[in-house]
């Protein structure tokens, strides 16, 4: 046969043939008078078992040490770890899913932000905190995308001890309505001056909300980044998150920030 017609009979085209030839997973079969390569039904066999083992999901690689392995050793070991790869692959597929439907319900609900894709943990907070932002407060939805950026740059391990906090915090009726109503307060400074009367108290009063489990945890991870066992400080980064707020509502989350640090050293 010549290559056009292995190729029909096989299932592959001749450039895939060619390919396999220059990287050595069939041999070169002898040539006719006019320079032709002339296959044989051995190389249809091998060209075959080439096509199965690709269509498994085995690399040319993997297919080559298949096909070096009179004894079919290699083929078990390789079958099973593409198994292996296949059952991982599944798994994370169906954690993917699991994540797409919570938040698909979340979208249905008017909950999810525009700023999503999010962890889990972030969507089921905004699940509990979003009410307050769909409730209109730009503060309280504010707050929520500032969230989403934190989901991205915290580590794993301090985000969910973070999240864990402030669920119980959503979960508390009396102490989530005491949010709501700050949030209230922190929109009505939205376009007051920074030395505004009403700052200074609001900074205390949101302070006094911050759950302490909520701090340890912020604390611990600086300390784990900072590497010094010391708090770190925001430098550029916080003075960034105090821009994205009004004057006055900035002022008074710096006063908050003051607050906290008074109460436990802690400084963001």
């Amino acid at each position: 046969m010549r290559i056009g017609e292995i190729a029909a009979a096989v299932g592959l085209t001749t450039r895939a043939i060619r390919h396999y030839h220059h990287l050595g997973l069939l041999p070169e079969p002898a040539r006719r008078p006019n320079g032709y390569r002339d296959y044989g039904l051995r190389e249809a066999i091998v060209l075959a078992r080439v096509k199965r083992l690709t269509e498994l999901g085995l690399g040319l690689d993997e297919v080559r040490d298949v096909l070096a392995d009179d004894a079919g050793r290699e083929l078990t070991e390789v079958l099973a770890e593409l198994d292996d790869d296949l059952a991982r692959q599944e798994a994370d597929i169906k954690a993917r899913r699991a994540r797409l439907a919570e938040l698909l319900r979340l979208a249905d609900e008017g909950l999810l932000t525009g700023e999503g894709p999010v962890s889990a943990g972030l969507a089921e907070l905004f699940g509990r905190f979003g009410p307050a932002a769909a409730g209109g407060s730009p503060t309280a939805a504010k707050d929520l995308e500032h969230l989403a950026l934190f989901d991205a740059a915290l580590d794993p391990a301090v985000r969910d001890r973070v999240y864990g906090a402030l669920h119980r915090l959503a979960d508390d009726a009396e102490l989530a309505a005491r949010v709501r109503a700050l949030y209230a307060r922190l929109d009505e400074l939205a376009d007051a001056p920074p030395d505004d009367p009403r700052v200074e108290p609001l900074g205390k009063d949101l302070a006094a909300v911050v759950p302490e489990d909520f701090l340890a945890a912020l604390t611990e991870g600086q300390k784990e980044e900072d590497g010094t066992g010391r708090p770190a400080h925001g430098g550029a980064f916080g003075e960034a998150f105090l821009d994205d707020f009004a004057p006055a509502q900035a002022a008074a989350v710096r006063a908050m920030l003051g607050h906290l640090g008074d109460r436990t050293g802690w400084t963001p």
